[in-house]
């Protein structure tokens, strides 16, 4: 592809079911057989809004391998980016892409949103719903309305919460069953038996409340506001709507990303282990990115050539990788079998600055307490979680993200600060957890820094994982 600043470069793209662009597929199968590749990197984006906004996150990162590998013996190293169908809200920073260079990037320094923009949804997200969500125009159209207008009126946010199931395609929720947007998709524990998060079935008004706390808290950790002001009023619940629509989408591309993954991605790299050299396989996710590399490999793709697994800021629960869940020992994580199918490590580089994984991830996740905790008994929101304390998550970590905490309940996995991963000895197999809060630190609210991976170190800790140019 031409533009790239690394040689020889593949595309696979993916609709949200997961099939693939053939022509594109055909052409990385065979001329991978014909070049004699050692290695193949293949990189998963999280948030994109488009194959051109993908590609040049694709190229940023890529961007310093050539240099670090240098003169590596004989290892030839080829790169593929994975363009599958995601979504970005356009108040979230675009991991490190320059705003002139990211088509529906808002406004303002580093293609940030600066605090107190204008209520209601920017031209670029409900441009960006719309592709998304094709068909639902009008749903997203009265959301966009009722974000704009607040009414003052809690029958509003009750018609904001019907209009979002629609959204997202749950219902029947009120007699407690639903059903998903992508029904094969494997549950998490952030769900309720039938798959679907209690967000989109408990009251509103107290969903909203929580919501808008955590981005009041979320501001605060990064300087924007004092974390302890927020409106509690319907004002307030308003900026929690808004944050409810993005977690609805979000819980959409999670399962989207699960399906690509295994339905999509799992079948491509067989294929490339077949091939006669067979390239080594160096699976590479951001995001909700890390969870469709990591569900390519819960599917029939035994004898493929996986040499390492590197996720950057993981979009999913840090209990994923354990072989029994400790809120429910009779339960294993959704992607237990998946480090033994690995001939390397799975390594989780995680930041304390992603407040996207570290706040709001959690605040949706715990949703799903509003039917009953896993020993039967209910709970009410006063007694979950008390905000007076200035956290979220007081002693309870059942509902952390991989990529804000690491690796959780996973025996004798290391705990690596990113100076040891980098020059120490590095763990050959099994779950490792990074922490790379030393570069990725930057970003704004709500999101914080989870976009902010495109950086030297994390290059060279996939070459490092993969051992790539090690001789």
């Amino acid at each position: 592809m031409t533009g790239m600043s690394v040689r020889p470069y593949w595309e696979l793209r993916f609709d949200a079911h997961g099939d693939v662009n053939t022509r594109p597929r055909d052409r990385l199968l065979e001329q991978a057989a014909q070049q004699g590749l050692t290695d193949l990197v293949v990189f998963a984006h999280g948030w994109n809004n488009t194959r051109t906004m993908a590609t040049r996150l694709n190229d940023r990162f890529f961007a310093p391998f050539p240099g670090l590998l240098g003169e590596a013996g004989r290892t030839r190293l080829g790169y593929v980016g994975v363009v599958w169908p995601a979504m970005r809200f356009a108040d979230e920073s675009l991991g490190g892409i320059p705003r002139e260079e990211a088509p529906g990037a808002p406004p303002g320094p580093d293609a940030d949103t600066p605090p107190g923009q204008p209520p209601g949804l920017d031209p670029d997200t409900h441009r960006a719903l719309d592709a998304v969500f094709p068909g639902r125009q009008q749903i997203v159209a009265r959301l966009a309305e009722l974000l704009a207008e607040r009414p003052e009126r809690l029958a509003a946010l009750d018609e904001f919460a019907v209009l979002l199931r629609g959204l997202v395609g749950v219902r029947g929720m009120s007699g407690g069953a639903g059903a998903a947007a992508d029904p094969g998709a494997e549950a998490d524990e952030d769900e309720d038996e039938d798959g679907v998060p209690a967000m989109f079935g408990e009251d509103v008004t107290e969903v909203c409340e929580r919501f808008a706390a955590a981005l009041a808290e979320a501001r605060g950790k990064t300087g924007a506001e004092d974390p302890a002001v927020f409106d509690s009023g319907l004002g307030g619940l308003w900026d929690g709507a808004h944050e409810l629509l993005r977690q609805g989408t979000y819980y959409v591309m999670k399962r989207r990303a699960g399906t690509v993954g295994r339905e999509g991605l799992g079948p491509v790299l067989g294929a490339l282990a077949a091939l006669r050299p067979a390239p080594r396989l160096h699976l590479v996710g951001h995001g909700f990115g890390g969870r469709l590399v990591s569900f390519a490999l819960t599917g029939p793709v035994e004898g493929a050539a996986m040499a390492s697994v590197t996720l950057l800021q993981g979009a999913f629960s840090h209990h994923a990788f354990a072989e029994r869940l400790p809120h429910a020992a009779d339960r294993g994580g959704a992607l237990r079998d998946v480090p033994r199918r690995v001939g390397g490590p799975v390594v989780c580089c995680h930041s304390r600055h992603d407040t996207a994984l570290g706040l709001l991830y959690p605040v949706a996740s715990r949703m799903s307490w509003g039917e009953r905790v896993s020993w039967g008994e209910r709970v009410s929101w006063d007694e979950r979680v008390s905000w007076d304390d200035g956290s979220l998550l007081p002693g309870d970590v059942r509902w952390g993200a991989i990529g804000y905490d690491g690796v959780q309940a996973v025996a004798d996995c290391p705990r690596l600060e990113l100076a040891e991963a980098l020059d120490g000895p590095f763990p050959a197999r099994g779950c490792v957890s990074v922490d790379v809060s030393e570069v990725v630190r930057h970003g704004v609210p709500p999101a914080g820094a989870h976009g902010d991976i495109c950086h030297e170190e994390l290059a060279r800790l996939v070459l490092r994982a993969g051992r790539i140019g090690a001789g």
